[in-house]
């Protein structure tokens, strides 16, 4: 490198200076201010520093590492500040020559700089691996020693959470950090691993509303003794993948029928099930909670119809997640009414049979049909009124495909009934 002249380096902008003093393998040239460095270049090819320049250099030691991207206009007002109390440094030296210390100053060895202590991350950065549990607001633990929580559990934020369409029983692994002053557990730094694959594969997947979709062929069978729920399993069948709508008018029973369907659902195995409650009773929240079936999300029809809409949007995205990942998924939604109609469809639309892959099926409560619907259970209100059940009306009821899911002969059988019920009613 050809020898240079302060003048040269004093109108350089100070990412050129960096760049010198790292081809003169300068220790800690990041830390000095523009005058301090442009002595230690100065000195690395033989040149006295200016006076004062080791005190200018000393007081700036705590002062943050200055970007190497900074511009000659982002120096100068900082030149300015620096010329000030380097005034100030000067004055000082020379009071010191008075006394016939600045030599001996000027004569010191710069002590070699002490060993800067890890960073909090790099101190704890430590790979762990645990199962995924969702929180309501989105975020979710690391749970080390599942399904019990733990101190050593870590937080997961729900920006990584959205990101990794991570869904509760995801077993994760990555690198954490120490929990910070003000926090009680350490955060997953990234995530490297799901379900033992790199993370990187299954973010780069197809999107949810792209994956290819086929009619429900897969009946849930719900076994229960109970009439209502034997009425819809054989005349209104639904399956994995169906947009099922529970019809009928105020107090025709369909919050009830929508119970007595988690009630069936609720054991079945490798079914991840969710109960939304949207624009329902205080009275009806309180009733879901001291039931089997917990809700995921509530609020009452004191909220908006834009809250309610996002409250079960939330618990949908849960449940994409869990159909992509090639498990099956139902949402039980109570109830539809209090949304905008083209926020409601776009909500059960996210049902479907994905092809060779999981499954989302939506059941919801609503007064009316969306359109849409593979399943329509509509319910009639004299007969609930009078305690007739069950109280299924099955001329207004209907299945799209419904040999699919009961074959030709239960098809057949299902069409028989609507006939007969036809004629018993003219």
């Amino acid at each position: 490198m050809s020898v240079l002249d302060r003048d040269a380096l004093e109108q350089s902008p100070l990412a050129d200076l960096h760049a010198i003093a790292s081809e003169l393998s300068l220790d800690g040239y990041r830390r000095l201010r523009k005058d301090a460095l442009i002595d230690a270049i100065l000195a690395s090819q033989g040149e006295a520093p200016a006076a004062g320049s080791e005190e200018t250099a000393s007081s700036d030691d705590d002062a943050p590492e200055e970007p190497a991207a900074e511009t000659d206009d982002d120096e100068r007002p900082a030149r300015r500040r620096r010329g000030r109390r380097g005034g100030r440094g000067r004055a000082s030296a020379s009071s010191k020559s008075d006394d016939g210390d600045s030599e001996a100053d000027s004569e010191k060895k710069p002590e070699p700089e002490a060993e800067p202590e890890p960073e909090p991350e790099a101190q704890a950065e430590e790979v762990v691996e645990g199962e995924v549990e969702l929180l309501p607001n989105g975020s979710a633990f690391v749970r080390v020693s599942p399904p019990e929580p733990s101190d050593d559990d870590v937080y997961i934020s729900a920006a990584q959470v959205k990101r990794c369409e991570l869904v509760s029983g995801d077993r994760v692994g990555g690198p954490r950090r120490a929990p910070r002053r003000s926090e009680r557990f350490a955060s997953l730094v990234r995530i490297d691993t799901i379900n033992g694959r790199p993370a990187s594969e299954i973010a780069e997947g197809t999107r949810f509303d792209d994956l290819p979709a086929a009619f429900p062929g897969e009946r849930f069978k719900l076994g229960l003794d109970d009439p209502t729920v034997k009425a819809i399993e054989w005349l209104t069948p639904f399956g994995k993948g169906s947009r099922v709508a529970i019809v009928g008018a105020a107090r025709s029973g369909k919050t009830e029928a929508l119970r007595r369907l988690a009630g069936a659902l609720a054991g079945q195995e490798d079914l991840q099930l969710f109960l939304a409650l949207a624009g329902v009773r205080p009275e009806e929240i309180s009733d879901w909670n001291e039931g089997p079936t917990q809700p995921t999300v509530a609020n009452s029809f004191a909220a908006s119809p834009d809250a309610q809409a996002h409250a079960v949007e939330l618990v949908l995205d849960r449940a994409r997640r869990a159909a992509a990942r090639g498990g099956d998924a139902v949402v039980l939604i109570d109830t539809l009414d209090g949304m905008a109609p083209h926020a409601a469809r776009k909500l059960t639309a996210a049902a479907r049979n994905i092809v060779g892959g999981g499954s989302l099926t939506v059941i919801a409560t609503v007064s009316a049909p969306l359109g849409g619907e593979t399943t329509v259970i509509t319910l009639d209100a004299a007969m609930a009124a009078i305690g007739r059940f069950p109280s299924l009306d099955i001329v207004a009821s209907g299945v799209l495909r419904p040999e699919l899911l009961v074959g030709d002969a239960g098809a057949e059988a299902i069409a028989r009934a609507r006939e007969a019920a036809e004629d018993g009613g003219h």
